[in-house]
């Protein structure tokens, strides 16, 4: 069993899929979960779980973000462990896809991410420690018909890891990516049977994710015993993309 003792956790996209997963395990490990979502009445399937504290915010806006980094603050202290899991999509074709479904992708799933991270990067340089996980795709290094602008999200979340990666390495910070396959959650609850299935057929495995999963890969990353691994992607997937 891995030691969390005193550390405190930021999870965006908390309130529901992977991301309420992610933090329902950490919280189960003792780590405090600053647990962040769009709504309110979307966090309240989180908000009378124990060790989860819930706030609502936008964070592909900046102010909204400045305003989770004090409530943090002021809650937690220092955030140990950041989960940049929060991600939309707006599927469409090039051709048919209007500038708002580009921008909104990618203000959400990248710039979120950019502007949290940068935030509450002060005080792990400051601290010499800290864990930046961040929740990618398949779509990000494979690419995906119709999410030309999800796929460029993601496939940036894979470079912004690795950068960020060799910028704070030395102060005993390390910054991995995950990128999940098809994964039982909401977002694959609209397709059909047969496109089910062709993505069994693909997938070696011949099963889905589930999202505890993830959240299994997010505790061994979280912990010290993850100290040596940096600038990583770990494709938890099934195998899909080996083809």
């Amino acid at each position: 069993m891995f030691n969390y003792s005193g550390k405190t956790a930021l999870v965006t996209g908390a309130s529901r899929g992977i991301g309420k997963t992610i933090s329902m395990m950490l919280a189960a490990n003792g780590i405090k979960v600053i647990g962040v979502a769009t709504s309110e009445e979307s966090l309240k399937s989180i908000q009378n779980i124990d060790n989860i504290i819930p706030f609502c915010c936008d964070i592909s806006n900046e102010k909204s973000i400045e305003e989770l980094y004090i409530f943090s603050k002021e809650h937690s202290g220092s955030i140990d462990i950041l989960v940049n899991n929060a991600g939309i999509h707006m599927d469409n074709i090039l051709l048919k896809m209007k500038t708002d479904e580009w921008q909104k992708v990618l203000d959400v799933n990248l710039n979120g991410p950019f502007y949290l991270t940068r935030i509450l990067l002060k005080d792990m340089i400051k601290n010499k420690n800290g864990r930046i996980i961040n929740i990618s795709s398949i779509a990000g290094t494979d690419g995906n018909k119709g999410q030309s602008n999800y796929s460029a999200s993601k496939g940036g979340l894979l470079a912004f890891t690795k950068s960020l990666a060799k910028e704070v390495g030395r102060r005993n910070i390390t910054v991995n990516c995950i990128a999940p396959g098809v994964i039982e959650t909401d977002m694959i609850s609209h397709l059909t049977d047969t496109v089910k299935n062709n993505y069994l057929n693909r997938i070696p495995l011949k099963k889905f994710g589930k999202p505890e999963d993830i959240g299994k890969m997010i505790l061994f990353l979280s912990s010290d015993e993850a100290s040596y691994i940096t600038g990583q992607t770990f494709h938890i997937d099934g195998g899909i993309s080996l083809n």
